[in-house]
């Protein structure tokens, strides 16, 4: 198997990837105008909801400024919906081999995730070096992160799963974190109530962090 890898730009489009859990299709677009007004240029729609797919054809259509991706790509099949839904990337909570196949055969990038050393070392091998690390406070942290960057010097990664404004300087200050991957710039309460401007303030405070 070989890797469809991901850019190495792309941990580097934005400081903070968004997590976003779609509910209504009607809040997809606004949504990401918010974010783009805000300074954060990348968006990762979950397929966690019936509502994610008809979301990520309606960013792909009207907001094309936007780095858009799919998140939460469990199954073979989520890849396939993902790419024909007009996702431009595609990232994986952990990697199975059938997985990553199904993910690779769209031709779009990947960003599979792992937890582990022994993960992270099986991705290098198929050729990634931009993993996810996930859950990240879970699975170690920012300690753990630090105690891979001697041994895998190669690998970058984007924290997701715990991370927050309390810790997602102290993860992007590592040497081998791109980006942090965060719901915190969408929280549900927000987007229920269609309150646009404040994650246009959301999106900004996190463009203003360093990586």
């Amino acid at each position: 198997m070989s890797a469809t890898n991901v850019p190495t730009d792309l941990l580097d489009v934005s400081p903070v990837i968004p997590v976003v859990v779609i509910d209504d299709v009607e809040h997809a677009v606004p949504l990401a105008r918010a974010l783009v007004r805000g300074g954060i240029a990348v968006i990762e729609v979950t397929l966690r909801t019936t509502a994610a797919l008809p979301a990520i054809e309606r960013i792909a259509a009207e907001v094309p400024e936007i780095l858009l991706g799919a998140g939460t790509v469990t199954v073979p099949a989520h890849a396939t919906q993902a790419a024909s839904a007009g996702a431009r990337f595609l990232v994986t909570p952990g990697s199975t081999r059938n997985l990553l196949q199904a993910a690779e055969e769209t031709g779009l990038p990947v960003l599979p995730g792992a937890a582990t050393a022994s993960e992270a070392l099986a991705l290098a091998e198929l050729g990634y070096s931009s993993l996810k690390f996930f859950p990240a406070e879970a699975a170690g942290g920012i300690g753990y992160l630090r105690s891979l960057a001697g041994p895998l010097p190669n690998l970058r990664f984007c924290p997701t799963g715990g991370v927050g404004p309390a810790n997602a300087e102290g993860y992007l200050a590592l040497p081998n974190v791109g980006c942090v991957g965060g719901s915190w710039l969408t929280p549900a309460a927000v987007l229920a109530a269609g309150d646009w401007d404040a994650v246009t303030a959301l999106a900004e405070d996190a463009a203003a962090l360093t990586a």
